[in-house]
């Protein structure tokens, strides 16, 4: 693959986008900061590193080197063609390479939507040592699990039983050259300026590259149709944890905060009215703030 980046930083950003070779994959990190700290930020479907714009020159500011990787299959980053390549043993395999190639001493996760799901399994696994986690709406999985029982999760979860078809998927987000991905973002999100069509554009750009969408899919049909499955043991996350929800999410219910705290025995949960699915990207100076006095 052509390295070429998937987004270009705006010069007085303090972002820059770099190659890292990790896993047998070549990854598209956007970077800013330096030091030991690791702030590693993972992004979800259908996002890209660019999702972490707003809090990559802030995580910097308060003295950590932020990655922000484009997750296997996304964007400039290496994109395997079998479905089983998207398993969650994968992907958390990638998120360890990637923290002994920064050669951090220290390492705070930070993870929204199916980065958050690969983030939960990592620290549950305890595959590396981390000093912090911090998850954006996506449920710790055993919550999610029990959700998925109930008609009120079931009905916002058809897109993922929609993605286990073959081709089709595909085919509806791939029309009009991907027009339907920046979509899904100005029309799910609360504060829609913060998604014009000019802020939606990489999102769109990548997944109309070749290859991208299967990709990007194939991580909801490895989870269904592969023997990876979540490997969850008791559940319990051992490190401190701060869960940020836009509580105006249309494919997550609100009850899937239930209980979390019996598997997170350190957990903060901070719930915004006026935010999407998209919170990060939504609310960022809110995100900001809280990001700032937890981290603190």
């Amino acid at each position: 693959m052509d390295r070429h980046a998937s987004w270009q930083p705006a010069p007085d950003s303090g972002i820059t986008i770099k190659w890292i070779e990790a896993n047998g994959l070549t990854f598209e990190v956007a970077e800013a900061g330096q030091g030991d700290r690791l702030a590693l930020c993972l992004h979800g479907f259908p996002e890209l590193h660019y999702s972490w714009r707003h809090q990559m020159p802030v995580l910097a500011q308060l003295g950590y080197r932020v990655w922000a990787p484009n997750m296997r299959g996304y964007g400039g980053t290496s994109r395997p063609k079998h479905k089983k390549d998207y398993r969650l043993d994968n992907l958390t395999a990638d998120v360890a390479a990637l923290i002994d190639a920064s050669g951090a001493k220290e390492v705070t996760l930070l993870a929204h939507d199916w980065g958050a799901l690969v983030a939960w399994q990592f620290a549950i696994q305890h595959v590396r040592p981390l000093t912090r986690l911090a998850i954006m709406n996506v449920p710790h999985p055993l919550c999610g699990r029990r959700e998925l029982k109930h008609w009120r999760q079931l009905k916002k979860s058809w897109y993922m039983f929609f993605f286990q078809l073959p081709r089709l998927p595909e085919r509806m987000l791939g029309r009009d050259d991907a027009q339907p991905i920046s979509r899904i973002f100005r029309e799910s999100a609360v504060n829609k300026d913060r998604f014009t069509r000019e802020q939606a554009e990489p999102y769109r750009a990548a997944a109309a590259q070749p290859g991208a969408l299967t990709a990007m899919v194939n991580y909801y049909r490895a989870l269904f149709q592969t023997r990876d499955g979540l490997r969850l043991g008791d559940g319990i996350v051992h490190v401190p944890t701060l869960v940020l929800w836009g509580e105006q999410d249309l494919a997550i219910d609100i009850h899937v905060l239930d209980g979390m705290d019996q598997y997170v025995p350190d957990l903060i949960v901070r719930r915004f009215p006026n935010a999407s699915h998209w919170v990060q990207q939504d609310i960022p100076d809110e995100v900001n703030a809280a990001l700032k006095e937890w981290l603190a």
